[in-house]
């Protein structure tokens, strides 16, 4: 099959090894695929990962055993846990010791023409749903795992840092929910458009503004600095970001404050599936550029300019 491979460095291939279904498993034809910063900082070394990158996607059931399935169109969770030990028993798939994660860890992903999921993971797409935008159901299941962790109160502050496809989704999805955030970032264009789609922005926070909860979703190790310099004593930091490059941490503000520091990472499909099936969140307008499979590697050019939102694959 046609692939984008990592493998020290992203290239395309066009005779990458089909996927090959395990028992209880099913093989899915992607229609469209995410390149998010997650796949970016894999392409920087992130994870150690070596194989077919990308993790948000919609598709078509190609292969399975189950008749269920067959042909139906489909998102699919990304953690693939082991089924056997404490951690899945407890029903904490997503921290599975020996899980894999489609596209970066240990499992093949979504950047190529067939993609392989445990049918535990697959979701239906609504027929009344597009898959490009079924294709955010990866990235707005994560921003609304946030409600599923902390209680937020309607009359909270609360600041999201950054201005990219992150911070974007995360910042909608409060809004869907009928929260104020304000989104703060270092690009004045990308700021524009958020305020454009009814988001408070700034282009800084001065030292006195103080809010309950700081949503880090800088992707870069200063955001976590910059949160612990927002948050009001025995407020809450959420970080949502990973990266590459690891960060330099002061702990002494975060004891003498009482910070709440709360580490969020996937999320539940259903909320999200919920959510934009509704209307409540239309991510369309975050869409910079839609490429071919085969021009993949264009598709990362653009997805590494710092003023684009969301780059598409289209793998037909």
């Amino acid at each position: 099959m046609r692939a984008l491979v990592f493998d020290r460095n992203l290239e395309f291939r066009g005779d990458y090894p089909d996927p090959v279904a395990a028992p209880g498993e099913s093989i899915v034809a992607v229609a469209v695929a995410g390149i998010c910063g997650t796949d970016l900082e894999i392409a920087r070394g992130y994870m150690q990962y070596r194989g077919v990158p990308g993790h948000e996607f919609a598709g078509r059931v190609a292969e399975s055993q189950n008749p269920a399935l067959r042909g139906k169109r489909v998102v699919g969770e990304i953690n693939a846990g082991c089924g056997r030990c404490a951690t899945c028993s407890a029903g904490l798939v997503r921290h599975c010791p020996n899980r894999t994660v489609l596209g970066i860890l240990g499992r093949d992903g979504a950047f190529a023409e067939f993609l392989c999921l445990p049918d535990a993971n697959l979701n239906p797409i609504p027929d009344s749903m597009p898959d490009d935008v079924a294709v955010f159901v990866e990235p707005v299941a994560a921003a609304y795992e946030i409600f599923e962790q902390v209680h937020l109160s309607r009359n909270q502050t609360i600041a999201v840092i950054g201005d990219g496809r992150l911070g974007a989704i995360v910042a909608l999805a409060l809004k869907a929910e009928k929260y104020q955030p304000e989104v703060t970032g270092h690009h004045r264009e990308k700021l524009a458009r958020l305020a454009e789609l009814g988001l408070d922005t700034a282009e800084e926070f001065s030292v006195r503004d103080k809010f309950e909860v700081v949503i880090d979703c800088s992707g870069s190790g200063s955001g976590f600095r910059r949160a612990v310099e927002l948050v009001r004593p025995r407020g809450k930091i959420i970080l949502k970001s990973t990266a590459a490059a690891a960060a330099e941490i002061n702990l002494a503000p975060i004891v003498v404050n009482e910070i709440s520091v709360i580490g969020s990472r996937c999320g539940r499909f259903e909320p999200a599936l919920d959510a934009l099936a509704a209307g409540k969140i239309d991510p369309r307008p975050l869409i910079d550029g839609v490429f071919a499979l085969d021009d993949g590697l264009k598709g990362f050019e653009a997805a590494m300019n710092p003023l684009n939102f969301k780059i598409l694959l289209r793998a037909p």
